[in-house]
């Protein structure tokens, strides 16, 4: 079997794997015109009488977005931050279309997370009814077959500055994929299955389909979640290295009220740990140029939102070799990946995210399979009119496939437990989690997710 270092996997990342798609983001810039103002030392009533836009309102943390001229905004006597952009690339995927049969739903046989995880035994228990999840990413495809059941399109909301609206037929390629690992339908007889496909999902679209997204958009789909009573919040995003120094001081501040504010209220956040390789505990001050404008500079590094306060950060695990490997699995499924970051104390839970053997790539076998298999959407535009959408399925990887699998499992543990707050659930996840010995703890947090375990408590 070909090597998997992470150095390999370092070498490849930028041009195979990408960013923010699984897990961890690039910024790509700092807006001019769009500012996150601290209200606590403006008042409100000051900020309205200025020449600036208001784009969200997000009283509840005490935090305004605003638009307009640098010098109106500065002569509030405010702290403030400009907005920033992320830029989205696809994940390690493959969508190679397959025939297969298997117990119940008819690509079941391709789910070794969800096998992992025995949910069909979690749903003898419970199957998420009378919950509700916010997936804050790409946009969730309503139109699927196998998400048509679950996605509440009157409460969905575009969080960005286009027009195509959120919870409709189009979704996008990852929040669909990352929906249906929560709540793909078990009982349509066709496609996959999901980890609570009794939920409500509520799709928060953050990113436009030029896949690009705002920190502050992200802040106000965390607030609105709060506002519809979500009980867990996916968040597959990210940014890696973040400079404590410069925007991430005043991010920090802004993202920490923001999840201690959702936590509070009963909403749990629960975030991708990222896919850098990066051991988050003890990275210290790193170097490079990270403003790509050929200077290096040195950073005090942290990763975010997964770093914040009250946020469940998740490793991923996955296999190397289901139904390819000559002789049977080579890495098992609770094995850590080649590309999850990790760190004591940074690393709340490891749940499937799937993992890739990149020297098999292109030797024909079929190497995606141990990848994660499930819904996904490609919305087709023509000259930035919506032309329609492409439903299948396909595997993916990163941590932004461990997250749902920890969101629907919330799910399941707040519909057996209703009268649970955020960190009951969270407490529950992670007592039931399994203990994995052979493999450095430094990459579990609590241990591997096991939701049929958290809802026979």
């Amino acid at each position: 079997m070909p090597s998997r270092t992470r150095r390999t996997f370092l070498k490849v990342s930028g041009s195979l794997l990408g960013g923010i798609a699984m897990g961890s983001s690039v910024i790509v810039a700092a807006s001019t015109n769009r500012f996150l103002v601290d209200t606590k030392a403006a008042p409100r009533a000051k900020v309205k009488a200025a020449d600036l836009d208001i784009v969200h309102d997000l009283d509840e943390i005490d935090l305004l977005v605003v638009e307009g001229a640098e010098a109106d905004v500065r002569s509030l006597n405010a702290r403030y931050a400009p907005d920033s952009t992320y830029s989205l690339n696809r994940p390690l995927s493959e969508h190679t279309p397959i025939t297969a049969s298997a117990i119940d739903e008819p690509k079941y046989g391709y789910q070794w997370d969800k096998q992992a995880q025995s949910i069909p035994e979690a749903h003898e228990t419970t199957r998420g009814e009378g919950t509700r999840v916010t997936v804050i990413d790409t946009g969730v495809a309503a139109g699927h077959p196998d998400l048509a059941h679950t996605v509440n399109e009157d409460l969905s909301r575009n969080f960005t500055a286009d027009d195509y609206g959120a919870g409709g037929p189009y979704g996008g390629y990852h929040g669909t994929h990352v929906a249906g690992i929560i709540a793909a339908n078990d009982q349509n007889e066709e496609g996959v299955v999901g980890t609570a496909p009794g939920t409500e999902v509520v799709d928060c679209r953050v990113f436009s389909p030029d896949e690009l997204a705002s920190f502050a958009d992200i802040l106000a789909a965390i607030v609105y979640s709060v506002r519809i009573d979500a009980d867990a919040a996916n968040m597959s995003i990210g940014a890696y290295p973040v400079s404590r120094e410069r925007l991430g001081q005043f991010y920090g501040m802004a993202l920490n009220r923001v999840t201690t504010y959702a936590n509070s209220h009963g909403t749990l956040l629960i975030a991708a740990a990222g896919n850098d390789s990066a051991n988050l505990q003890h990275d210290g001050r790193i170097c490079g140029d990270f403003d790509d404008n050929g200077t290096d500079e040195c950073i005090s590094a942290i990763s975010l939102p997964n770093e914040a306060a009250n946020v469940m950060s998740v490793s991923a695990t996955g296999p190397i070799g289901y139904q390819w490997g000559d002789e049977g699995l080579v890495e098992d499924f609770d094995s850590p990946t080649v590309y999850t970051n990790y760190g004591t104390n940074a690393i709340n839970i490891a749940a499937p995210g799937g993992d890739a053997d990149l020297g098999a790539i292109g030797t024909g076998v079929p190497w995606y399979r141990d990848l994660v298999y499930n819904t996904i959407a490609e919305p087709m535009f023509d000259d930035d009119d919506y032309q329609g959408a492409d439903y299948d399925y396909g595997w993916a990887a990163g941590t932004s496939m461990a997250c749902p699998q920890v969101v629907g499992a919330a799910a399941l543990v707040k519909s057996q437990n209703p009268e649970f707050n955020a960190n009951q659930v969270r407490q529950t996840l992670e007592n039931t989690a399994e203990s994995i010995e052979e493999y450095d703890k430094t990459y579990y947090g609590a241990g591997f997710l096991n939701p049929a375990a958290a809802v026979d408590q």
